[in-house]
């Protein structure tokens, strides 16, 4: 049988254009186009690892709201796109919509919170490449996060049954 890899969180970190302090500016990589209306273009600026191909970046994009007892989420599409003449990814986040919750009667004393809801979907986990930045265009209101996933040292068997 095959052998199964267990990914763990090595840290969350909120994205931002200066999350390493050497990182070269977005304009000096490539030509990436300025967010349109109603969206803002977010980068993330990945460190080096020993050994990329076992990691992962998975995009936490989503918003700060209020939210009661019952489990919230938002739901929307992260599509991969090109830079004409580069070949280098982007990422687009669309069709967000929501927020989406369960039905459950809150208890009497509870009291809503703020709390950041994440969108669902397709397309969030990507290959790590700590040589090209992340570049994410979201809606307006939507702020992205990030976490960064490995590949444990541990890898297990699966039985035959």
């Amino acid at each position: 049988m095959g052998s199964l890899r267990v990914y763990a969180i090595t840290g969350l970190l909120v994205a931002s254009l200066s999350t390493v302090a050497h990182a070269a500016k977005l304009e000096d990589v490539a030509p990436y186009p300025k967010a349109e209306t109603g969206f803002t273009r977010q980068v993330i600026h990945l460190p080096k690892q020993e050994q990329e191909e076992n990691f992962q970046v998975e995009i936490l994009a989503g918003k700060t709201l209020e939210v009661d007892c019952n489990r919230q989420r938002l739901g929307g599409t992260l599509v991969e796109k090109n830079l004409e003449g580069w070949g280098y990814p982007f990422y687009r986040l669309e069709n967000v919509s929501g927020p989406m919750s369960t039905m459950m009667a809150c208890p009497p004393a509870s009291q809503k919170k703020r709390v950041f809801v994440p969108v669902i979907g397709d397309g969030f986990k990507l290959r790590y490449n700590s040589k090209l930045p992340v570049v994410v265009y979201a809606p307006s209101d939507v702020e992205v996060r990030y976490l960064i996933w490995s590949a444990s040292e541990k890898v297990g068997t699966a039985l035959p049954e």
